[in-house]
């Protein structure tokens, strides 16, 4: 019905089903929604994407001393992995680094120790 609506409104919209991970890169944080459902509406030749729901985790973003920004884990991803990986939090969080904020590879960069 509300397709239906918005169609009459000359508004396409397509539901894109769930996807895997949407990145949201700001100044300061990068947000990741996990698993979320992506609803494309077109406006005449513009797209707006609306996300809906999903597992959202955000990541400060620091500069290196080359400028250029680095990932810092935030404090519950650590917790994740380090009790999923049993190593201290320290550990945990240079896992975290290398592996780019990516849990299960820095669980399984663990484990392989």
């Amino acid at each position: 019905m509300q397709s239906k609506l918005l169609g009459s409104l000359g508004l396409d919209v397509k539901e894109q089903n769930v996807a895997k991970e949407v990145l949201i890169r700001l100044p300061d944080k990068d947000v990741v929604i996990k698993e979320p459902t992506v609803v494309v509406l077109q406006v005449g030749d513009e797209k707006v994407y609306q996300i809906i729901g999903g597992e959202i985790s955000e990541q400060k973003v620091i500069e290196s001393e080359t400028g250029a920004p680095t990932y810092e884990p935030t404090a519950d991803d650590i917790t994740i992995v380090a009790l999923q990986a049993g190593v201290s939090e320290e550990e945990a969080r240079r896992a975290l680094i290398e592996a780019g904020g990516d849990l299960a590879k820095a669980i399984l960069l663990l484990k392989s120790k």
